[in-house]
């Protein structure tokens, strides 16, 4: 038997989703390949509700709904991992203090290679509109233990935008390293992209700064980052 055919951790797979006409084939594509790759792990959507939508609740509810040293899998309702680079992610994370992701290089495939795929083009073959450097968002493999250690993602950023940034930073921080990576791609699909503008992306870019002057500052982000702290997961 092969590592990637061995037995997993306990795990879920976990995507946060609330229907919207544009990302519905892509979230149709995630759900499928989630369901072909890894057929014997259970798939579940979570909203909570929020309006706006906010993915750090819904990410957060996601880690605080599992036993605390299940791995969860946390999937944007628009990207793909590769399998291999996911179970070695997941076989990492159920004994690991820190977050998992299971890429190093994260390929925008916009409309184009977006309509690729969905002819039938490998993903690997597929037009890539943007290389997004430094991207540490998509797919995420923790247990709740080890998301609460840093205090989870805050859910004070409503609607699009920072919240991936600012737990990275916490991660970086307060865990003293960033997230672990692991060699591989993920491919985020095509869909309306949001408003980057408006009062609510500016309250979300005015609190990021806070994240950005605390980063580096053990205390000060442990300070920051205690007003969002997760509660115990399920014990």
């Amino acid at each position: 038997m092969t590592t990637l055919d061995s037995p997993l951790p306990p795990v879920r797979i976990v995507i946060p989703w609330r229907p919207s006409p544009s990302r519905l084939d892509a979230y149709e594509r995630v759900i499928a390949w989630y369901r072909e790759a890894l057929p014997q792990v259970p798939l579940e959507t979570v909203d909570t509700g929020d309006v706006p939508f906010v993915l750090a609740a819904c990410r957060n509810t996601a880690m605080r709904n599992a036993a605390a040293d299940e791995v969860v899998v946390v999937g944007d309702a628009d990207t793909i991992p590769e399998r291999e680079p996911l179970i070695a992610a997941i076989r990492a994370a159920a004994d690991s203090p820190f977050v998992h992701l299971p890429y190093d290089e994260y390929r925008w495939l916009g409309r184009t290679g977006s309509a690729e795929h969905a002819a039938g083009v490998p993903l690997a073959r597929c037009t890539v509109e943007q290389y997004v450097d430094g991207a540490c968002s998509g797919v995420y493999v923790a247990t709740p233990r080890t998301w609460g250690s840093h205090g989870g993602q805050d859910e004070g950023f409503r609607g699009w935008g920072f919240e991936d940034a600012a737990w990275f930073l916490a991660h970086s921080t307060i865990l003293g390293v960033p997230p672990v990576r692991h060699p591989g791609r993920v491919y985020a699909l095509h869909h309306v992209g949001e408003v980057r503008a408006g009062a609510a992306y500016d309250a979300n870019a005015s609190r990021m700064e806070h994240y950005r002057a605390a980063a580096g500052d053990p205390s000060a982000m442990a300070r920051l980052v205690g007003a969002v702290r997760l509660p115990d997961p399920v014990s």
